[in-house]
Protein backbone atom coordinates (compact mmCIF):
# COMPACT_ATOMS: atom_id res chain seq x y z
CA UNK A 1 0.00 0.00 0.00
CA UNK A 2 2.95 2.19 0.63
CA UNK A 3 4.37 1.90 -2.53
CA UNK A 4 1.14 2.23 -4.36
CA UNK A 5 0.71 5.82 -2.49
CA UNK A 6 4.16 6.96 -3.44
CA UNK A 7 3.16 5.84 -7.18
CA UNK A 8 0.01 7.90 -6.78
CA UNK A 9 2.04 10.70 -5.52
CA UNK A 10 4.15 10.98 -8.16
CA UNK A 11 1.88 10.79 -10.87
CA UNK A 12 0.22 13.52 -9.47
CA UNK A 13 3.40 15.82 -9.31
CA UNK A 14 4.27 14.97 -12.45
CA UNK A 15 0.93 15.97 -14.17
CA UNK A 16 1.56 19.22 -12.06
CA UNK A 17 4.69 19.63 -12.95
CA UNK A 18 3.47 19.73 -16.41
CA UNK A 19 0.85 22.45 -15.78
CA UNK A 20 1.62 25.57 -17.40
CA UNK A 21 3.40 26.81 -20.40
CA UNK A 22 5.00 24.32 -22.90
CA UNK A 23 7.22 26.01 -25.69
CA UNK A 24 8.82 23.84 -28.76
CA UNK A 25 10.90 26.13 -30.82
CA UNK A 26 11.58 23.43 -33.76
CA UNK A 27 14.95 23.27 -34.83
CA UNK A 28 17.76 24.77 -33.29
CA UNK A 29 20.02 25.89 -36.24
CA UNK A 30 18.41 28.12 -39.06
CA UNK A 31 20.28 29.92 -41.77
CA UNK A 32 19.40 33.16 -43.50
CA UNK A 33 20.10 33.12 -47.21
CA UNK A 34 22.40 35.81 -48.88
CA UNK A 35 19.79 36.92 -50.89
CA UNK A 36 17.59 37.03 -48.14
CA UNK A 37 16.89 39.96 -45.15
CA UNK A 38 14.27 37.86 -42.76
CA UNK A 39 13.17 34.76 -41.47
CA UNK A 40 9.93 33.74 -39.91
CA UNK A 41 10.79 31.75 -36.87
CA UNK A 42 7.39 30.09 -35.25
CA UNK A 43 7.10 29.28 -31.93
CA UNK A 44 4.65 26.75 -30.34
CA UNK A 45 3.22 25.77 -27.03
CA UNK A 46 2.17 22.58 -26.43
CA UNK A 47 1.14 23.44 -22.35
CA UNK A 48 -2.19 24.36 -21.02
CA UNK A 49 -1.56 27.65 -20.51
CA UNK A 50 -0.52 30.91 -22.12
CA UNK A 51 3.04 31.54 -22.60
CA UNK A 52 4.62 34.75 -22.79
CA UNK A 53 8.07 34.52 -24.58
CA UNK A 54 10.52 37.04 -24.30
CA UNK A 55 13.42 37.34 -27.28
CA UNK A 56 16.90 38.23 -26.67
CA UNK A 57 19.53 38.55 -29.36
CA UNK A 58 23.23 38.02 -28.95
CA UNK A 59 25.94 38.18 -31.47
CA UNK A 60 28.34 35.55 -31.47
CA UNK A 61 31.90 36.80 -32.33
CA UNK A 62 34.97 34.51 -33.22
CA UNK A 63 38.42 35.64 -31.99
CA UNK A 64 41.04 34.40 -34.10
CA UNK A 65 42.46 31.73 -31.53
CA UNK A 66 38.66 29.90 -32.45
CA UNK A 67 37.08 31.00 -28.58
CA UNK A 68 33.69 33.11 -29.15
CA UNK A 69 32.14 35.77 -27.13
CA UNK A 70 28.86 36.70 -27.28
CA UNK A 71 27.39 40.19 -26.77
CA UNK A 72 23.90 41.84 -26.94
CA UNK A 73 22.03 43.13 -30.37
CA UNK A 74 21.60 46.94 -28.97
CA UNK A 75 18.21 48.55 -30.21
CA UNK A 76 19.15 51.82 -32.20
CA UNK A 77 16.29 54.40 -32.46
CA UNK A 78 17.53 55.00 -36.28
CA UNK A 79 16.86 51.75 -37.75
CA UNK A 80 18.81 52.89 -40.80
CA UNK A 81 21.68 52.79 -38.85
CA UNK A 82 21.21 49.88 -36.87
CA UNK A 83 23.82 46.82 -37.71
CA UNK A 84 22.83 43.19 -36.46
CA UNK A 85 19.85 41.20 -35.81
CA UNK A 86 16.16 41.95 -34.35
CA UNK A 87 13.42 39.80 -33.66
CA UNK A 88 9.74 42.00 -34.70
CA UNK A 89 8.17 41.27 -32.82
CA UNK A 90 10.47 40.42 -29.33
CA UNK A 91 7.37 39.68 -27.40
CA UNK A 92 5.06 36.77 -28.03
CA UNK A 93 1.74 35.94 -26.51
CA UNK A 94 1.51 32.11 -27.30
CA UNK A 95 -2.05 30.55 -26.48
CA UNK A 96 -2.26 27.09 -24.95
CA UNK A 97 -2.23 24.73 -27.76
CA UNK A 98 -1.20 27.79 -30.03
CA UNK A 99 1.51 28.78 -32.13
CA UNK A 100 2.55 32.31 -33.06
CA UNK A 101 5.51 33.17 -35.11
CA UNK A 102 8.31 35.95 -35.07
CA UNK A 103 9.91 37.46 -38.28
CA UNK A 104 14.10 37.59 -37.49
CA UNK A 105 15.23 40.70 -39.46
CA UNK A 106 18.95 41.60 -40.47
CA UNK A 107 20.30 44.89 -41.41
CA UNK A 108 23.78 45.55 -41.96
CA UNK A 109 26.48 44.88 -43.53
CA UNK A 110 26.92 41.45 -44.96
CA UNK A 111 30.61 40.94 -46.74
CA UNK A 112 30.72 38.54 -44.62
CA UNK A 113 29.36 35.42 -42.15
CA UNK A 114 27.99 36.64 -38.67
CA UNK A 115 26.57 34.32 -36.31
CA UNK A 116 23.80 35.13 -33.44
CA UNK A 117 22.17 32.99 -31.03
CA UNK A 118 18.69 33.77 -30.28
CA UNK A 119 16.70 32.85 -27.02
CA UNK A 120 13.08 32.38 -26.36
CA UNK A 121 12.88 32.80 -22.13
CA UNK A 122 8.99 32.04 -20.70
CA UNK A 123 8.41 34.27 -17.88
CA UNK A 124 5.64 35.71 -15.86
CA UNK A 125 4.85 39.47 -17.41
CA UNK A 126 5.88 42.25 -14.87
CA UNK A 127 5.01 46.25 -16.44
CA UNK A 128 8.48 46.78 -17.29
CA UNK A 129 8.31 43.49 -19.69
CA UNK A 130 5.09 45.49 -21.83
CA UNK A 131 3.45 42.97 -22.59
CA UNK A 132 -0.08 44.01 -23.25
CA UNK A 133 -2.16 42.82 -20.90
CA UNK A 134 -3.53 44.42 -17.71
CA UNK A 135 -2.84 44.26 -14.39
CA UNK A 136 -6.08 41.73 -13.74
CA UNK A 137 -4.82 40.11 -16.15
CA UNK A 138 -1.23 39.58 -15.30
CA UNK A 139 -2.02 38.72 -11.42
CA UNK A 140 -4.76 35.99 -12.66
CA UNK A 141 -2.20 34.30 -14.38
CA UNK A 142 0.32 34.10 -11.52
CA UNK A 143 -2.15 32.80 -9.43
CA UNK A 144 -2.94 30.41 -11.96
CA UNK A 145 0.62 29.10 -12.27
CA UNK A 146 1.12 29.33 -8.42
CA UNK A 147 -0.91 26.46 -8.17
CA UNK A 148 1.35 24.19 -9.19
CA UNK A 149 4.75 23.36 -9.52
CA UNK A 150 6.01 25.11 -12.95
CA UNK A 151 9.17 24.76 -14.87
CA UNK A 152 9.35 26.79 -17.28
CA UNK A 153 12.33 26.41 -19.92
CA UNK A 154 13.69 28.37 -22.63
CA UNK A 155 15.53 27.87 -25.24
CA UNK A 156 17.76 29.01 -28.01
CA UNK A 157 19.00 28.57 -31.80
CA UNK A 158 21.76 29.60 -33.35
CA UNK A 159 21.44 31.93 -36.41
CA UNK A 160 23.84 31.60 -39.34
CA UNK A 161 23.65 34.80 -41.10
CA UNK A 162 25.01 33.87 -44.69
CA UNK A 163 27.10 36.69 -46.71
CA UNK A 164 25.20 38.33 -49.76
CA UNK A 165 27.90 36.22 -51.94
CA UNK A 166 27.31 33.60 -50.45
CA UNK A 167 29.93 30.81 -52.39
CA UNK A 168 30.46 27.26 -51.56
CA UNK A 169 33.74 25.25 -52.45
CA UNK A 170 34.06 21.84 -50.40
CA UNK A 171 37.22 20.45 -51.33
CA UNK A 172 37.09 16.36 -50.02
CA UNK A 173 40.26 13.99 -49.57
CA UNK A 174 39.29 10.06 -48.55
CA UNK A 175 42.27 8.64 -48.12
CA UNK A 176 43.31 5.24 -46.90
CA UNK A 177 43.15 6.04 -43.31
CA UNK A 178 41.30 9.72 -42.79
CA UNK A 179 38.55 11.77 -44.36
CA UNK A 180 38.65 15.65 -44.66
CA UNK A 181 36.29 17.87 -45.99
CA UNK A 182 37.87 21.34 -46.50
CA UNK A 183 35.46 24.36 -46.45
CA UNK A 184 37.11 26.51 -49.05
CA UNK A 185 33.93 29.17 -49.57
CA UNK A 186 32.54 31.73 -47.52
CA UNK A 187 30.18 30.29 -46.10
CA UNK A 188 28.85 27.46 -43.21
CA UNK A 189 28.76 24.00 -44.87
CA UNK A 190 26.98 21.37 -42.52
CA UNK A 191 27.76 17.79 -41.95
CA UNK A 192 24.65 16.40 -41.14
CA UNK A 193 22.82 13.05 -40.09
CA UNK A 194 26.72 11.90 -39.66
CA UNK A 195 26.44 8.04 -38.97
CA UNK A 196 29.62 5.54 -38.09
CA UNK A 197 28.08 1.93 -38.70
CA UNK A 198 29.84 -1.42 -38.36
CA UNK A 199 29.94 -3.44 -41.92
CA UNK A 200 28.66 -6.78 -40.66
CA UNK A 201 25.77 -5.04 -38.45
CA UNK A 202 23.29 -2.30 -39.25
CA UNK A 203 21.75 -1.88 -35.84
CA UNK A 204 26.01 -1.65 -34.12
CA UNK A 205 25.96 2.31 -34.99
CA UNK A 206 27.03 5.38 -32.64
CA UNK A 207 24.85 7.87 -32.51
CA UNK A 208 24.24 9.99 -35.06
CA UNK A 209 25.57 13.52 -35.48
CA UNK A 210 25.74 16.99 -36.65
CA UNK A 211 28.60 19.65 -37.34
CA UNK A 212 29.19 22.93 -39.33
CA UNK A 213 32.42 23.59 -41.12
CA UNK A 214 32.77 27.31 -40.68
CA UNK A 215 34.51 29.27 -44.18
CA UNK A 216 38.16 28.13 -43.89
CA UNK A 217 37.85 25.16 -41.54
CA UNK A 218 38.09 21.41 -42.00
CA UNK A 219 35.83 18.36 -40.44
CA UNK A 220 37.97 15.37 -40.76
CA UNK A 221 37.95 12.12 -38.39
CA UNK A 222 39.78 8.44 -38.91
CA UNK A 223 38.45 5.30 -40.69
CA UNK A 224 38.82 2.60 -38.86
CA UNK A 225 38.42 -0.89 -40.36
CA UNK A 226 35.35 -2.88 -40.39
CA UNK A 227 33.62 0.45 -40.12
CA UNK A 228 30.82 2.39 -42.45
CA UNK A 229 30.51 6.26 -42.43
CA UNK A 230 27.33 8.00 -43.88
CA UNK A 231 26.47 11.52 -43.73
CA UNK A 232 24.62 14.19 -46.03
CA UNK A 233 26.76 17.24 -47.31
CA UNK A 234 24.56 19.73 -47.05
CA UNK A 235 25.87 23.24 -48.72
CA UNK A 236 23.05 25.72 -48.97
CA UNK A 237 20.04 24.49 -50.42
CA UNK A 238 22.16 21.51 -52.05
CA UNK A 239 23.09 18.19 -50.23
CA UNK A 240 24.54 15.52 -51.32
CA UNK A 241 24.68 11.75 -49.96
CA UNK A 242 27.83 10.68 -48.96
CA UNK A 243 29.82 7.46 -47.63
CA UNK A 244 33.55 5.55 -47.13
CA UNK A 245 34.85 2.44 -45.43
CA UNK A 246 37.63 1.71 -43.17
Amino acid sequence: MKQLMVLIGMCLFCQVAQAGPNINIGVVYDYLAGDKSTYLKRVYNSGDSTAFVKINVLEILYNADGTSTEVPVQSQTDASARDGLMASPARLIIPAQGMQGTRLLFMGERDKERYFRVRFVPVVPEKEDEFAVSSEEREDYKKTLKAGVNVMAGFGTIFFVRPRDARFDSVIDDSAGRYRVRNNGNTVVVIDEFKSCSKTSESECEPTTKHHIMAGKTFEFEKKTGREYRFILVEGDSKKNLSTAG
